[in-house]
């Protein structure tokens, strides 16, 4: 007789402390407690170094879902740019040598768009801070940097942070943070083009809210009740980043 297997994944289940605010412990669950009676057993780790990511580092669906189907720990990609940004191989990426040996040779911009954030899912800062010197050392005269915020894989209100660290690094380098708008739009994986198209007129009409000031213009936002997530398009004022 052939012996079968099934793999569950139950979305948002895991071991807690047993605290007050560990829903899943503090809620009877008798066919799930039969299981485990029955059945042998065991756990796993689903963060950190254990699933490829740098110790400490949260989980997420994603890798759980690639380590889970390889049978293996997979090292992800924010711990293989974690090296070649510590190394300095990433000087010598292909693509990295292309696009800012030609930005400097026909005297044009450098345009960084993305996820602003320290969730170490879709986005690390200190990638970003890597560009961004890396745009010094070849002289890129304007470089401009499109916030995508967060507010999934961080606090809602991190944002701000993240922000303030970038603008305080960009004063080293010729960096300059051109917009800002919440991932909800710029990031939308539902093909709904009326949230993407605020994200691509921000990038490409410099359509949205005009502000001299990105940090006070995201404390507003908060002021709002408007979260990372969901900001809408911030341009600044004091440069023209539009892409061209």
């Amino acid at each position: 007789m052939k012996k079968k297997a099934l793999l569950m994944i139950l979305d948002g289940w895991g071991i807690g402390n047993h605290g007050k605010a560990d829903v899943i412990y503090n809620t009877p669950t008798p066919y799930w407690d039969y299981l485990l009676k029955t059945y042998p057993n065991s756990q796993l780790q689903a963060s950190g170094e254990n699933v490829g990511l740098p110790d400490g580092q949260m989980g997420n669906s994603e890798v759980g879902h690639l380590n889970i189907g390889a049978g293996r720990v997979v090292y992800q990609d924010l711990v293989k740019i974690n090296l070649t940004c510590r190394d300095n191989s990433i000087l010598k990426n292909p693509g990295i040598v292309s696009a800012f040996s030609y930005a400097k040779e026909k005297g044009k911009s450098i345009h960084f768009m993305g996820l602003t954030s320290d969730g170490g899912v879709h986005s690390s800062l200190d990638h970003l801070f890597k560009l961004c010197d890396i745009a010094k050392e070849y002289e890129i005269e304007n470089t401009f940097i499109h916030c995508f915020m967060d507010g999934r894989d961080t606090d809602p209100k991190n944002g701000k942070g993240f922000i303030e660290q970038l603008d305080a690094h960009c004063k080293a380098t010729t960096g300059r943070i051109a917009s800002i708008v919440g991932r909800y739009y710029a990031m939308d994986r539902d093909k709904r083009w009326e949230r993407v198209k605020e994200g691509y007129d921000l990038l490409v009409n410099g359509t949205g809210k005009k502000a001299t000031d990105m940090l006070q213009a995201m404390q507003e936002s908060y002021d709002e009740g408007v979260t990372d997530e969901f900001i809408k398009p911030i341009v600044n004022a004091n440069v023209d980043g539009t892409i061209k």
